[in-house]
Order: C-alpha cells, then structure tokens, then sequence
C-alpha cells in the first residue's frame, strides 16, 4: 500500500503504521518505503510520515540522511505544523556530521512567526546539547533570545531547554522574572511546573529568608554590659523583616495554581511554598495536598512521602486532618505504611488515644508486613511521649502470645529497644520473653531475647543460666545471628557467674571454633583470647568487663524521613533518599539582600496623551454611541494585533514615536516648538527637530490648512496643534531573506520622520545582519533601477561581522506613487535585486484643524496622494481658553470625503 499511487491507500497505510507503533509494536522495517513519501504534497500524509520518522530516525540514520534536503526544504513550508515536524525529525538524527544543519535550523526556527515552531526549535535545543555539547555557547544565545518570548506556548520548553543547558546561568533569568510569573497562570502544565522549580531556585539565590521574624527573639539573653558596638549588631539583626516585592510577586503568581487538576503543578507550588514562603503561610498548601490524597495510587505515594517529611518539623499543619491518614482496607502495603508514619509523626499527648486505638486495629490486620510496621510506630509513640511508654510496654507483652510469628518477633525487638530505658523497673517483662523463648522461631527475636537476657543477667541470674544450656543443645542448628548472640551471652555470663557457667562457655567456644561462618570463628577467636587469656598474653582480660558489660545507651527510634528535607521535594532524589543523576540542590538563603534592580526592564517612559485642558464636547446621543462603539471595536482590533505580532519574535515590533506637543498660543508657538523638540530627545523617543525653513513657514501661514501631500509639504495652520508622543506598532518588511543574500539578510521599516536629504523624499531604515560565518565587506546600493524616482543612498558600510546587526538611514523619493522603489544592493563579491513597497498610509502627513476650519476649507483642493477615506477623523474644536478633542459627524465626514476623493488623481 505504502509503493500504491494512490495517495488514498498510502494515507490508509500511514495510519495503520502509526497505529502499530502506538501499540508499541515494531515498525522499524517499514522505513525504506516509508521515507519514499516524505516529499509528498499530502499534508494528512506528510503529518503521518513525520510522526513515523521521529520514531525510528535514529535507527535508521543512513537513511534519514538521504532525506535531509526534504527536511530542509520543508522549514520553509507555508504550513507550521510541516516546519515544526521537519525541525523535530531534523533534531532527532543523532549524527555529528549534521550539528551545522542543526544549529542553523534551530536559529531559523528561533525566529519563525509561529509559537508552535518556537516551541519545537526549544525542545531541539536540549537534543543537539546531548549530541554535542560543544554548542554550548551558541545554544544559550538562542535560549537568551526565546526567554525574552512573549508566547505562553514557547515558556515552558525555553525554560526546560534553559535547566537542561545552563541551570547556572541565572542572569538570564534576571529581566524575565516577572514575565514568567506573569505567563505562569497561562502556561501548559507541565511547562508550569518546569518553570516553578526553576523559580524555587532562582528565589532561594535572589531574596532573604523570610523565617528570619521567627527567629528574632531566639537569642534575646543579653550580656551584663553591652557595647556600642554590639548593641549596633544586635538592632541589625532584630531589624523587622520585609518581604521583597518580586518575592511576593512569585507566592501570588503561584497560589491560584494549588487548585490545578494536575497533581505534579500541585505538588511543585506545594514545594515553592514549603521552601520559599514564610511560615504562617505554608498552611495553605494543606488542603491541596489532602485532596491529592484521592487520586490514583502512584500520586498518593509521592504525596504521602512529602507529607511525611513535612510533618517532622511542622506537626500543626496536618494534624486538623488527620483522619484523611487512616489506613483503609483497600490500601495497597507501601501506603498503609507511609499512611502509618504520618500518623506516628502527628501523635502527641492529646491524640495519644485515638492514635493508639488505631494501631490495635491495624495490629490484626492480615498483612503481616504492616503489622510489623505497625508495632514499630507503637515503639516510636511509647519513645516520643514517655507517659504511655508503660502502657505501650504492657500491650507488646500480650502481643507476645498472639499466633502471628511475625508478630511476636517484631514485639520482641521493640520491647527490647523499650527496656534499654528503665530496665530494672521491668525485670518480670525479661524473665516473661526468656519463657517464651523455645516456642519464638524468628532469627531476629531469639537474637533479641538472648541479648537482653546477657545484657540484664544479674537482673535475671537464676533464668541465665538455664537459657546458656539449652543454646549450647542447638547451637550447630541455629542461625549466625543467634549463634553470635549465645557466644557473647556466654562470655556475659562467665564474667559475672563463673561458677555454673564456666564449663558451658568453654563448649560454646569450641563449638563457634570450627564453625563454618567465619565472622562466627573470628568473634569465638577474640573472646577466648579476652575471658581466657593464655600464658603469654591477657594484657586486656583485665577490662572484659568493662568492655562486655559497659552500660549502652537507649537506641534513638527516628522516622525515617528525618533527613530527607535535605533534598528538594517533589525531586526523583527525595523519594529515592539518595542523590540522582541531574539533581541541583537548594542553595541557602543570602545573607544580605542582592540587587533587585536586576530585574527592572527598560520601558519608554508613559507621556501624558494630551497636553492641554480638555474640554466636554456637545454632540448628540447618537453620534456618542457610535463613536463609543467603533472606538471600543478599534481598541480591540489593536489589542489583538498587538498580541499577534508580540508572538513572532521577528515579525514586527513595538517603537515608541514621540510627536511635539501643543502650542498654547500663537505668540509662543516658536518657543513651544523648541522646547518640546529637546523633550522629545531628553524622552529618548527618536524624533529630530523640523528644520527652520519648515519652522518659518508654519509662522508665516494664516489660513488652515487639513491635509498636506508629500510632495507639498508646506503645512500652514495659525492653530496647529501636534499631538502629544503615543506608541504605535512600526512594521518591519524584509528587503532581502539570508537565504537569498547568502548570509546577508536586511529589513526596512519607515520611521515617519522628516527625511534630512530632502523635503519631498520619505525616510526608511534600513537593517542588516550578517547570519553567515565570514565577514561582509562593501555594503552598498550600486545601481538604482526604479525609472523616474530618485534614491539617496547611505554610506557604504565597510565590514559586518557574522551574528552583527547594523542600521542605516536612506530617503526615496515615490514621485507621488505607490510603485516600488527597485535597486541593486551589492556587497564586495555578490549583488542583489530589491525593492522596497511603500504602503499607502506610509506617504500622508497627518494636520489636526478645528472643525470650523475642515467645513470651511471643505470646497478647496488640497492636494492629496493617497486613495481614499473610511474611517472618521479626529478634529479639534476652539474654545475661549483651550482646544479639546471631539469627533464631528460621521455623516458629515463622508460628505466632505466624496467632495475631496474626486481630487485625489
């Protein structure tokens, strides 16, 4: 089907090929005949064939190889979706031989309009940095330039992209923290969640701890007589904390994200919280970490171990619901037992009760392993609070003759941890486990027996010896931890009752002599040597004594999750309690504030919109309603076309253009105009001042004038009024694509400023970059194609460098036209054809007159080159003390356009 020229069976054949690998079958032989139709004009076909070679690209890179030139190709396709999967089947080839392919497909992409290719050109970053990481410093120029994206789609993958290539360059993130916890909200999920770890780090480097108010009055003893000096220190040190702002910039961002559907952005804001906010305010994490408790159970075992870490240090927080930690019987063994550590770390003296009451349940459960578990925490509760340690004892001393071997074994070793802490209070407990010995088969509760009984055996000096007889009849039968048990029990004993048991050491010793564990003839061995010394040695049977009977101390019964909060939660190497590979630990708070200008960005100062007062303008109901809704209908319209060309990082951008401000009155006018030419510079908007032969003119003239063409451009209005600066989007055009110019690539744009070659000429900066490896020389215009237009041409520029930018600033004369402008743009070795297309709006220069004005001089001709008008004009009425802004009627505007239109051409 796949060698069909039908285009219908080759797609049935796609789709079933897809299906078989989604069903993780092998499809790896079907790669010949799949490739052939890698060129196919099918989009539904060339999505499916993209998708197979993603797959199996990298077993087969002899054959992928042949394809490369398809893939290059289609970068350029009209069709995101084909650049985005060319980029990803071109990044999944793991051949050296094509890093350059890569990389310039990566920078390419970098730049494309579409987010959906900026976010596949990220994901390719991390694949070519594994293939060769000598890209280093070329990736993180691309990573630079996608953290500055404004796509919600592209944030998630720049910043995996970031922790994957340099975690350690945190000054990229500087300028685009608040960006990122602005567009946390927006992002993907899991994108959410990469940038939320990335930010608990950056914060952990950036702010001071806030836990510094809990710790103010903890050193509060003062000396008798305290210095200048050291009272100094000590106002430094209880100075009131205050949180930075962009710290709380970063918990605000994050809360509304606890109520995620998704566990993992749950459990990423829980860790943010747990390791970054003060800690009255980590209690809000609680509710959304219990309600996690409902899902599925791989998700309740990672919470539930981060809980249990967290309820160590801070008991409060979980102890209101504690009966969401009640072991149910559906419960699988490893959440029974986290179920059981959370509870043991939140018993204290008032729920002691309850605790324990659940505990005898889970003791007859029928999983032997928590039940085990379980009579461990009642060791740990009897450790913890010592007004049930009695109680805690009594009850292990019952469980003592339960059926359950396992059970009992467990009782036998915790009882004994517990008698290490009073035991001549509990001398009957002792002599109650020694009679129980014979029937304990459990190689770990036997050991316990008999070393508790060696250990206390003057407490217990009748029962000892008895016990010693009847190991030495099975000691070849026991296990090695028993056997080593009865050999120090026998030493115990032939140092403090030497007389029934001395005879019964010495065949205890010959036995552990030849036995065939060595850890079993070595112990025999030292402790022959240390209670019956030869001749020639016994320097130390002097102190066998203190040595076998020196007092130990009680054994400490931690959780163990005790130090699991040195790692990070919610990370691989916290659930593993081991550091894993790629694990970037948690730096300490800074002691001393860092600079938080670092993150400021530069934005042009926001100007007032109008200069003078402004006054209410009288008009009818009607025209309010509908000047109002084509207002609204126009702000969103350019709300909308800001956002989309903030998506492309290339496209376009925003520059701000500053205008002059109003005159007040005609006396002033010159001395106005002046002056706001140097705000205008001081403001750094760009604009230059208007020469003075422009300047005398507008002084000069007495009747208004509305609309001027370029070609006359002689403005001449007593009440002219300029507005004041506003931002409008400029569009760039491309003049010349890289690809085309051989690494040159240029882009124009018109600046709507006053051209200085001459009056009659329009304005365009012209930018270049050299995208290629070696250096550009002789940049400059060498023959101008274009009949009947006149071009000035910038200076020729000398050298551009590769990965360098440089502007320049040329004037074109249209000859009241919209036909392009065609040259020849050269460098030292090559020349290229181009032609800049002047938009019709590009060649107006707008006048603002008074409504009195526009009606009178609405049967004049005045000289136009544009087509035609649609939408309603923005005019100024006169009053006795200022100008205020209205809008006349729109039925009034059209009767004037139809009198000015037929004029036009």
């Amino acid at each position: 089907m796949l060698e069909s020229s039908k285009e219908s069976l080759k797609l049935e054949a796609m789709k079933r090929v897809v299906g078989l690998i989604a069903k993780g079958k092998n499809a790896s032989e079907l790669f010949p005949a799949v490739v052939k139709n890698v060129a196919n004009k099918n989009l539904e076909l060339k999505k499916l064939v993209y998708v197979y070679l993603v797959r199996y690209a990298e077993e087969q890179q002899d054959l992928a190889l042949l394809s490369i030139s398809t893939f290059q190709r289609a970068l350029k396709d009209p069709n995101q979706l084909i650049r985005a999967s060319a980029l990803r089947v071109l990044s999944s080839i793991r051949v050296p031989i094509i890093v350059p392919i890569m990389m310039l497909a990566i920078k390419e992409a970098a730049s494309d309009l579409s987010p959906y290719v900026r976010k596949t050109a990220a994901h390719a970053i991390q694949k070519l940095y594994s293939l060769d990481a000598d890209q280093k410093d070329h990736l993180i120029e691309v990573i630079e330039k996608l953290l500055k994206d404004k796509s919600t789609l592209v944030a998630g993958s720049v910043v995996m992209a970031f922790e994957e290539v340099c975690p350690d360059r945190i000054d990229l993130i500087h300028r685009n923290y608040r960006k990122l916890c602005n567009l946390l909200m927006d992002v993907e999920e899991w994108g959410q969640v990469v940038i939320i770890s990335m930010l608990t780090r950056y914060a952990r480097t950036q702010f001071i701890s806030p836990w510094k108010e809990d710790g103010v009055f903890e050193n509060s003893e003062k000396a008798f007589y305290e210095s200048d000096e050291e009272k100094r220190k000590s106002a430094e040190e209880t100075k009131p904390y205050a949180m930075d702002p962009d710290h709380r910039l970063l918990l605000r961002s994050t809360k509304p994200l606890l109520q995620s559907r998704n566990t993992a952005v749950v459990m990423s804001v829980a860790q943010l919280y747990w390791h970054l906010a003060p800690k009255h305010e980590v209690n809000i994490i609680t509710k959304s970490l219990v309600r996690l408790l409902r899902s599925h159970r791989e998700v309740q075992y990672i919470v539930l171990q981060n809980i249990a870490t967290m309820s160590i240090q801070r008991k409060g927080m979980f102890e209101p619901f504690m009966k969401s930690f009640y072991v149910r019987s559906t419960d699988a063994t490893h959440i029974k037992t986290l179920k059981l550590e959370i509870l043991t770390n939140l018993a204290n003296e008032a729920n002691i009760s309850t605790v324990l009451r659940e505990f005898q349940t889970y003791v007859k459960s029928q999983d032997k392993a928590f039940a085990a578990a379980t009579i461990q925490a009642i060791g740990r509760c009897a450790t913890n609070i010592s007004e049930i340690t009695d109680t805690c004892l009594n009850g292990l001393v019952l469980l003592l003759s339960n059926r359950d071997e396992t059970v009992v074994a467990e009782s036998v070793v915790v009882i004994r941890k517990l008698l290490q802490t009073q035991p001549s209070e509990h001398s009957d407990i002792i002599k109650h486990m020694a009679k129980l010995f014979d029937n304990i088969t459990v190689p770990m509760a036997r050991a316990s027996i008999l070393w508790l009984i060696g250990e206390y055996c003057e407490h217990v000096p009748k029962i000892a010896p008895d016990v010693l007889r009847k190991m030495a009849k099975t000691f070849h039968n026991e296990e090695d931890i028993v056997k080593l048990q009865t050999v120090s029990l026998a030493a115990k004993l032939y140092l403090t009752n030497s007389k029934q048991t001395k005879l019964l050491t010495q065949y205890i010793l010959n036995l552990g002599k030849y036995d065939q564990n060595y850890d079993i003839r070595d112990r025999t061995r030292f402790i022959r040597q240390l209670i019956v010394p030869s001749e020639r040695g016994g320097a130390l049977s002097k102190y066998a004594r203190r040595i076998l009977l020196a007092p130990k101390p009680a054994p400490v019964l931690q959780s163990a999750f005790k130090d699991r909060d040195r790692f990070q939660l919610g990370t691989l190497s916290h659930t593993l309690n081991s550091k894993a590979t790629g694990y970037l630990e948690l730096s300490d708070w800074p002691p001393m504030a860092p600079d938080q200008s670092v993150r400021n960005v530069e934005v042009a100062e926001a100007m007032k919109e109008w200069s003078p007062a402004v006054g209410k303008a009288k008009s009818s109901k009607s025209d309010d309603k509908f000047y109002s809704d084509s207002g609204e209908e126009e702000d969103e319209q350019a709300a909308d076309s800001g956002s989309d060309e903030e998506g492309g990082s290339e496209g376009s951008t925003r520059t701000p253009v500053s205008l002059s401000s109003e005159a007040e009155s005609e006396n002033s006018e010159t001395s106005e105009d002046s002056s706001q030419s140097e705000k205008s510079s001081d403001s750094g908007t760009g604009v230059k001042k208007t020469t003075t032969q422009k300047n005398k003119k507008l002084q000069q003239a007495k009747k208004p004038r509305k609309l001027v063409s370029v070609c006359d451009r002689v403005c001449v209005c007593v009440c002219q009024q300029l507005s004041s600066p506003v931002f409008v989007p400029v569009h760039t055009y491309e003049l010349l694509h890289r690809m085309t110019g051989k690494g040159l690539a240029a882009q124009y744009h018109f600046s709507r400023q006053p051209c200085i070659y001459d009056d009659r000429m329009i304005s365009v900066q012209l930018t270049f970059s050299n995208n290629g490896d070696h250096t550009l020389e002789n940049i400059h215009i060498s023959e101008k194609t274009s009949a009947g237009q006149n071009i000035h041409c910038f200076s020729p520029i000398e050298c551009l460098e590769p990965e360098k930018s440089v502007t320049v600033s040329m004037g074109v004369d249209f000859n009241d036209s919209t036909q392009a402008a065609s040259f020849q743009l050269c460098t030292k070795a090559e020349g290229f054809n181009v032609s800049i297309q002047p938009a019709v709006g590009e060649l107006l220069l707008p006048v603002t007159m008074s409504e009195q004005d526009f009606s009178k001089d609405g049967g004049c001709e005045v000289p136009l080159c544009t087509a035609c008008f649609d939408e309603c004009f923005t005019l100024t009425l006169d009053t006795p003390d200022h100008s205020c802004r209205t809008k006349s009627s729109h039925a009034q505007m059209r009767s004037h356009t139809k009198r000015i239109v037929p004029r036009l051409f």
